[in-house]
């Protein structure tokens, strides 16, 4: 057992030698509360000071049709971010993987299944789709807003600094600025998770180099994509205080899972930015 690991993945397939199952089951679901990781950030699930909610997209989804003839498919998946538990990935990817050899009647019992199950680990609604693999739904889209990846700045720190952040009180604007530099760490493993950042926002202007700073600082840090992009949400809200926010991560694939969190201000309909090449 790795000694580092959170208590609450100490039964966590992630991390440890898993057998690939040969039928459907629900049970390789593992739950884990995100409670735990919010009470650092200074609230919990009764007090979200957001609203917002986890995209994934599966690219390993298969089943078996009655004649035996197996049918592929892209899934999305949407989780709401009030929901008291999110899924460790890998039991997400191994209770996929339970499809491939299960025989269902059509694609609608194939999403009821999933809606359901997925569901009652999140102990919350979820929404999946499925799409063809030739489908336009997926074409990748640039990321929205301006880059801040090219200025010019020193950085020296790689563990998250809200200090770091700054913003000019006396003028207020509307804009949206993004980074593909965004790299954190698997909890479990330690291995890298790279993404992209998108913050949009109303309020004091953000100081960019400060903002790249802050964004870098996570290349050493340990945690859930959900929860990285909860800890940039509050410290952005904290040190610079916006009217709106959003801040949304598009995280890279990895064993055919990707996901993007977003979390945004109550009352803010943000548009949220397509699929990315990268992804």
């Amino acid at each position: 057992m790795n000694p580092s690991r959170p208590e609450t993945l100490t039964e966590a397939p992630l991390g440890r030698e898993s057998a690939y199952p040969e039928r459907y089951d629900a049970g390789l679901l593992f739950p884990i509360a995100r409670a735990a990781n919010r009470q650092p950030l200074g609230f919990d699930d009764a007090s979200l000071p957001f609203v917002g909610g986890d995209e994934w997209w599966a690219f390993e989804l298969s089943w078996l049709d009655p004649r035996g003839k197996p049918v592929v498919a892209v899934a999305r998946f949407r989780l709401p971010a009030d929901s008291p538990k999110l899924i460790e990935s890998k039991s997400w990817k191994l209770y996929l993987n339970s499809f491939n050899q299960t025989t269902f009647a059509d694609s609608a019992t194939v999403i009821e299944t999933l809606e359901r199950d997925l569901g009652a680990a999140a102990e919350a609604p979820v929404t999946a789709e499925l799409f063809g693999v030739d489908d336009s739904a997926l074409a990748p889209q640039p990321m929205p807003g301006e880059s801040i990846d090219a200025l010019e700045v020193d950085i020296d720190c790689y563990t998250p600094t809200p200090a770091l952040l700054a913003c000019d009180d006396g003028e207020i604007v509307s804009e949206t600025l993004h980074s593909h530099l965004l790299k954190s760490n698997c909890p479990v493993t330690g291995q890298p998770d790279w993404g992209s950042v998108l913050i949009q926002y109303e309020g004091p202007r953000l100081d960019r180099a400060a903002l790249l700073r802050y964004l870098v600082s996570y290349r050493q840090h340990q945690d859930f994509h959900e929860h990285c992009v909860e800890h940039i949400f509050v410290d952005l809200m904290a040190r610079c205080c916006p009217e709106k926010l959003l801040v949304m991560a598009r995280y890279v694939r990895r064993g055919g899972l990707d996901i993007s969190p977003w979390r945004a201000t109550p009352g803010y309909q943000p548009a949220l930015p397509a699929r990315l090449l990268r992804q």
